[in-house]
C-alpha cells in the first residue's frame, strides 16, 4: 500500500473522524469561553493555546486530505467548505482584519461536514431551494397585496402602522411572525370592528399555509436525498458482491486448470485389471 493510500485509509477511519469531531466541539466551546471576562482572566492563556492547537490540527487535516485525494479533493464541495473556514482562521486577526477574529466560531460549522447525517440535512435543504423560491415568491406577492389593501383601509386609523406602503409591509411581516398581532388588530378594530376578518384571513394564508408548504417541500427533498443515498448504498453493496463473485470464479478457474484430467487408460482400466 502506497503512502497516499495509507493516508486516505487513516482519514476515512472511524477513529480519525471521531477525533476530528471531538476537536471541532472542544474548539467551539473554547471560543465561546473566550467571550467570558471571568474565564479569560483566569484561563485565557490555556484557551488561546487550545485554539492554536485546534487550528493546527485542522490545517494538518486539510493538508492530509489534499495529499491523499489530489485532484479529487477539489471535486468535493465539502472540501472547499472546510478549506475556506480554516483559511479564514489563518488570516492574522490584527489591524484592519481584526473583525475576522469573531469569525473563528465559523469553525464550528465544520461539524456539518464531519457528521454524515448533518450533511444529508444540508443537502436536502439545498435541494429544496428551487421549490422554496416559488413559495417565497408567492408569499411576497401575498404580503404585497395585503399591504396595499391595509394601507388603503387602515392608513387613516393607525397611521403609525399603515400610513405608507413600506410601513404596512413591515407591520404585516411582523404580524406574519406572530409578534404582537393581537394589539395591532385591536387598535384597528376600535374604529372598524370588522377588521378582524382581514387579519384572520391574512394570518391563515401567510403563516399556516405558507409554513406548511415550506415543510412539505423540505420533507419531500429530504425523502429524495435519503432515497438516493439508500440507492447508492445498495448499488455499492451489489457491486461489492459482484466483485467477490468474480474473484471466486477466477479462483475456481485456476483450480480447474491446475487439476490434471484423468487419462483414457485410467478410465478404462489396464488389461491385467480386466
Amino acid at each position: 500500500m502506497s503512502g497516499q493510500e495509507r493516508v486516505r485509509a487513516a482519514l476515512e477511519s472511524r477513529l480519525v473522524q471521531r477525533a476530528v469531531i471531538l476537536v471541532i466541539i472542544v474548539n467551539a466551546v473554547t471560543i465561546g469561553c473566550e467571550t467570558s471576562a471571568y474565564l479569560m482572566e483566569r484561563a485565557g492563556g490555556l484557551l488561546h493555546a487550545i485554539d492554536r492547537i485546534a487550528l493546527a490540527i485542522f490545517t494538518a487535516e486539510i493538508a492530509a486530505r489534499l495529499y491523499a485525494y489530489r485532484a479529487a479533493f477539489f471535486r468535493d464541495p465539502w472540501n472547499w467548505f472546510d478549506t475556506i473556514i480554516v483559511a479564514v482562521a489563518l488570516i492574522p486577526a490584527s489591524g484592519p482584519t481584526s473583525v475576522l477574529r469573531a469569525l473563528r466560531i465559523l469553525r464550528a460549522l465544520r461539524l456539518v461536514s464531519a457528521v454524515p447525517s448533518m450533511r444529508r440535512v444540508v443537502g436536502a435543504l439545498l435541494a429544496a431551494v428551487p421549490g422554496m423560491a416559488s413559495i417565497i415568491g408567492l408569499l411576497v406577492l401575498m404580503i404585497y397585496i395585503a399591504a396595499v389593501i391595509a394601507t388603503k383601509l387602515f392608513g387613516d386609523i393607525v397611521p403609525e402602522r399603515f400610513d405608507e406602503l413600506p410601513r404596512s409591509l413591515f407591520t404585516l411581516f411582523q404580524i406574519m411572525t406572530g409578534d404582537d398581532w393581537g394589539n395591532v388588530a385591536q387598535e384597528v378594530m376600535e374604529e372598524k370592528p370588522w377588521a378582524w376578518i382581514f387579519f384572520i384571513v391574512y394570518i391563515l394564508m401567510s403563516t399556516f399555509v405558507a409554513l406548511n408548504l415550506f415543510i412539505a417541500v423540505v420533507v419531500n427533498a429530504m425523502n429524495d436525498v435519503e432515497g438516493d443515498a439508500a440507492e447508492n448504498e445498495t448499488r455499492a453493496e451489489l457491486e461489492s458482491v459482484r466483485q467477490e463473485l468474480a474473484a471466486v470464479n477466477a479462483k475456481l478457474d485456476r483450480l480447474l486448470i491446475r487439476t490434471p484430467s484423468p487419462s483414457p487408460s485410467a478410465e478404462l482400466g489396464s488389461p491385467v485389471d480386466r
